[in-house]
């Protein structure tokens, strides 16, 4: 197994075997904690080859610095056949996330696992900045 693609993005889509992602990001910047993001994705391009063909399990883990889970562990069961007239298959996975809560800054991972043995894992940094002044916007660029 092989992780092409691992990335927390704004919006993902699979169309017809080909990964789609937008505004992959790594930092979250916010100005009062708890912090909500409204939506996100996570979008993973996974190959197998003839060896590993038969039922799997990746599970994805998010965490906090201190490996507390941010939300539950998401389990996605994967059966792997990799067609005759080839010597691997790609498999496109896409986690939609709603609201997800942030009570404190600092550095937060998606850890990706299959059959129990980590494979990889996406870093996000939550950042706390000051709210600008009372009655200031601030600049646009």
């Amino acid at each position: 197994m092989d992780i092409q693609v691992a990335v927390l993005c704004d919006a993902a889509a699979d169309y017809n075997g080909k990964l789609n992602f937008l505004g992959a990001f790594d930092t979250i910047f916010t100005t009062q904690l708890p912090a909500i993001h409204p939506q996100c994705s996570i979008a993973l391009r996974m190959s197998f080859s003839r060896v590993e063909e038969g039922p799997h399990k990746v599970k994805l883990n998010f965490v906090d610095e201190d490996g507390k889970l941010v939300m539950p562990s998401i389990d996605i069961p994967v059966e792997v056949a990799v067609p005759e007239d080839t010597i691997f298959v790609s498999r496109n996975f896409i986690v939609n996330i709603q609201q997800l809560k942030f009570d404190k800054p600092g550095l937060y991972s998606i850890d990706i696992s299959m059959d129990g043995r980590q494979e990889g894992s996406i870093p996000l940094l939550v950042k706390q900045m000051p709210a600008p002044p009372e009655g200031r916007q601030p600049a646009a660029s």
